[in-house]
């Protein structure tokens, strides 16, 4: 399950962990990104502690969605060392999605 958590900024909760982060822009009224929580959940129990998984709703944070270039959702960005290394626009099933985080995990 993705963590609730407040943060100062995003940068700062992007490079204060080693481990990469994937970040899940969405908004609560966006039909597939209900369908992409539930596999968010699989993917973060097959890659406990491999992979921190946040959440950003666009339309609470519209900043940080347009500073990314989000422009279709859900868009997930795979961060690491605070660079993004990955980004995948639409639903991907668990397996596919963690076939392709995997080689990004170290």
């Amino acid at each position: 399950m993705a963590t609730k958590q407040q943060f100062q900024s995003f940068d700062e909760l992007l490079t204060g962990t080693q481990t990469p982060v994937l970040v899940d822009f969405y908004a609560t009224w966006c039909g597939p990104c209900q369908m992409m929580a539930s596999i968010l959940n699989d993917v973060n129990s097959q890659l406990k502690g491999k992979l921190k998984v946040v959440k950003i709703d666009t339309d609470k944070y519209p900043r940080i969605a347009s500073q990314h270039q989000v422009s279709a959702l859900p868009t997930l960005v795979l961060f690491k060392a605070g660079q993004p290394v990955d980004r995948i626009e639409g639903v991907l099933p668990t397996d596919q999605l963690v076939a392709r985080l995997r080689p990004h995990l170290g």
